[in-house]
């Protein structure tokens, strides 16, 4: 190859070369843009995003949290029992009256005395002696101080198990298990709803980027149609059949092709960094599942208007919400009413005391007016179920809307494909026109531009009809069925 470049004029020789080193990079690139390339097709991407995406694992870990919650309470009703340990010190002084002590005492001694006197049998001396004695006995009681203080101090460290058993709560128990129990099942019908929400998102990013796929090849059609259309004019300039105004309108012409080109690849590569970034991606470039358009609506409006309540994880949501608070209506009435336990102690130390027993305790006053507390729960049901009415007639509307929107573009796209091929026709007889000298080279471009519009506008079309039955299926409820759409049979694809 050196030798052959020698034998060459300088300057061709290096344009030679410079083309060479440019063919050998570009496939260079070519090659690893091939090899770090992604395909994925929707079912995949429905898969990936149901499993990886940071909402799914957001979602498993609450509705996990509250099956746990439910389970936590399951127990109540059941002995509460507590180990208790109390160390105390403690200082007591107490004054102690002691004038009834004394006379109990000099009575008592007095009485003994007596009784002694009189088993001696002294006779006349028995009265002198007892009167002799009954003063020293009243000095030796006065000896006595009439009160005294005593004072006591320990300290203890005193262990007891206590046991306390609810015996009545007036449906509070219940009731709180009720409702962490509806919770843990509302997390459930949350994460349902919020893959709902995914799938919608990953179609609208899907085929949205397949829609500027499809338009930036029309738009990379239109431009070379335009320059077609631009070389023709420069050359019936230069032989005079046209002014230099004309052939400039062809110029604008072919440079507002190159514009739309230009916005066509932004869009275009805009929407992929999107559905990457949703499916936590970055070599995403091909997708494999094309525009589509089912030929027949296999859904029935009037049962999906009937059937969506049931299907529905928003409404079934809302009604699990009017649940709740039917829940805290029982649970307010419930603390309004009196509390009856059993309780028991026991001290685990040596002298082993120990104590039941049975309590009632009943609220008369807390500064909390318990009766405005059912009302207002009263008034959160009815609430409740007032914006799940009103939630039904807005999905009903929008369920008549999306039905009718898909509706249209099948017929829409009936129609785009009787255009498509009368315009694939009129090409074909333009060419044949311009190569036996009977047409124009502009009429064979504005052929091309008018099935490049229409293949445009039927993949918008297509675009529409994706949207408007992801619409459907989700306002229904039943949005994990749009995989089956995809491969229906008699099912016009736009590649």
């Amino acid at each position: 190859m050196s030798l052959r470049l020698a034998a060459l004029p300088k300057k061709l020789a290096l344009l030679i070369h410079h083309h060479l080193r440019f063919g050998i990079c570009t496939a260079g690139v070519i090659f690893t843009s091939q090899v770090f390339a992604e395909s994925i097709s929707y079912v995949q991407a429905e898969q990936t995003i149901l499993k990886d995406s940071y909402t799914t694992q957001a979602n498993q870990a609450l509705q996990q949290a509250s099956q746990l919650e439910a389970e936590a309470i399951q127990g109540l009703g059941l002995p509460r029992v507590d180990l208790n340990v109390r160390a105390y010190a403690f200082h007591n002084e107490v004054d102690l009256p002691l004038g009834a002590l004394k006379n109990n005492l000099e009575q008592s001694l007095s009485n003994g005395v007596n009784n002694k006197i009189d088993e001696l049998n002294l006779g006349g001396f028995a009265d002198p002696l007892k009167e002799g004695l009954k003063q020293p006995i009243q000095d030796g009681v006065g000896l006595i101080p009439d009160e005294s203080t005593v004072t006591l101090d320990d300290q203890v460290i005193r262990p007891t198990v206590s046991v306390i058993m609810p015996l009545y709560s007036g449906g509070l128990t219940s009731s709180a298990k009720e409702i962490a129990q509806i919770k843990a099942q509302r997390s459930q019908l949350n994460s349902k709803q919020e893959q709902d929400v995914q799938r919608f998102e990953l179609i609208q990013a899907y085929f949205n980027t397949q829609l500027q796929k499809q338009l930036l090849t029309s738009s990379q059609s239109n431009f070379n149609a335009m320059q077609t259309h631009y070389s023709n004019a420069l050359k019936l300039e230069q032989q005079g059949f046209i002014s230099k105004g004309q052939r400039m309108q062809f110029e604008v012409a072919k440079n507002n092709a190159e514009r739309s080109v230009q916005n066509a690849e932004a869009n275009l590569r805009s929407s992929l960094f999107q559905l990457n970034n949703l499916l936590q991606r970055s070599q995403i470039t091909e997708l494999s599942t094309p525009l589509f358009v089912n030929s027949s609506q296999n859904q029935n409006l009037n049962a999906l208007l009937k059937s969506y309540p049931e299907q529905s994880a928003l409404i079934r949501k809302m009604q699990m919400d009017t649940q709740l608070a039917n829940a805290n209506v029982k649970a307010q009435s419930a603390a309004k009413k009196p509390n009856v336990f059993a309780f028991g102690e026991y001290t685990l130390d040596e002298k082993q005391n120990w104590i039941v027993g049975v309590a009632a305790r009943y609220n008369l006053f807390s500064g909390v007016d318990k009766n405005k507390n059912v009302q207002a729960a009263e008034l959160q049901r009815y609430a409740s179920e007032l914006l799940t009415a009103r939630t039904k007639q807005e999905i009903e509307n929008i369920i008549y809307k999306s039905y009718s929107e898909a509706t249209t573009a099948q017929q829409s796209h009936q129609l785009l494909q009787q255009n498509l091929k009368a315009a694939q026709e009129n090409l074909r007889i333009q060419t044949l026109s311009f190569k036996e000298d009977m047409g124009t080279a502009t009429q064979v471009i504005d052929a091309q531009n008018t099935l490049s519009a229409l293949k445009s506008e039927m993949a918008l079309n297509a675009y529409k009809y994706v949207m408007s039955l992801a619409t459907l299926l989700q306002s229904h409820g039943s949005i994990e069925q749009f995989q089956s759409y995809v491969s229906q049979s008699n099912t016009s694809y736009i590649r």
